[in-house]
Parts: C-alpha cells; sequence; structure tokens
C-alpha cells in the first residue's frame, strides 16, 4: 500500500460568460487493484474569465492538494494536464506527481472525479447557475 493525493478537475468549460471549476483532491492508500483506505478529501471552487492554461491548472491542483494532510504523490489523468509529458507538470509542482498507472491509483481518480463533478452540480443548482450548451 501506498499514500496517493487523486485529483480531478470538472467544469472547464463557459458558463455564464466565466470557467467555474471545482477541483477534488482525494488522499487514500491505495493497493495496485484497488482503494484501501480514504483518509481525507478536500473540495475548491475556482473562477477565472480566460480558459484555463496548463499554469493555472497547476496551481488549482496544488492549491487543492496543499489543503490535506498528506504527503501523497498526486495523481491525475493526463488529459487533465492537457496530455503534456509527465515531467513538464511535474516540474511546476512543489511536490511529486505523476500520471495514473494502476487500477488502485485509476479507481482513486474515479472517485475524485465523482466529488468534484456532483460538487459542482449541487454548487451550479445552488447558485442558479445554468449550463449553457453549445
Amino acid at each position: 500500500m501506498h499514500e496517493i493525493i487523486a485529483v480531478d478537475i470538472s467544469g472547464r468549460h463557459k458558463i455564464n460568460g466565466e470557467y467555474f471549476m471545482v477541483v477534488a483532491a482525494v488522499s487514500a492508500f491505495i493497493s495496485a487493484n484497488n482503494i484501501e483506505k480514504i483518509n481525507e478529501i478536500k473540495i475548491k471552487t475556482f473562477k477565472k474569465i480566460h480558459a484555463p492554461e496548463l499554469t493555472d491548472v497547476v496551481k488549482m491542483v496544488e492549491d487543492t492538494a496543499n489543503e490535506l494532510q498528506s504527503n501523497g504523490i498526486i495523481i491525475t489523468e493526463k488529459g487533465d494536464m492537457y496530455n503534456k509529458p509527465e515531467k513538464i507538470p511535474s516540474s511546476m509542482l512543489s511536490r511529486a506527481f505523476k500520471y495514473q498507472e494502476s487500477i488502485g491509483e485509476r479507481n482513486a481518480i474515479e472517485l475524485a472525479h465523482h466529488v468534484s463533478f456532483s460538487a459542482r452540480n449541487l454548487l451550479l443548482k445552488e447558485l442558479g447557475m445554468k449550463e449553457q450548451v453549445k
């Protein structure tokens, strides 16, 4: 078992003229195939007027992960970092980072996705915001 921080971002598209994003960070102990223990989950919201760039995404990921009491390696899907080579976002973060590889890591990212997506939908509803379909 090893400790990770699985991170997912929901909402990288415009709504009411801005980008309303929710980042979920899940601190967990995982094995190769499973989530063995969830330690903590943090959620942060971010608004941007311009489309988020890699530097914005890295800052959002780091800000959310830093709210956890974990020293685990940050893990994301490659697409969350615009499919850049792993060394690029890794060099921009102040802690260890890598893309998901194992089934256990994938499961943790899926959990983070469900948290970020559900939290964003709830916030949109509570704030009276609606998605703009294009």
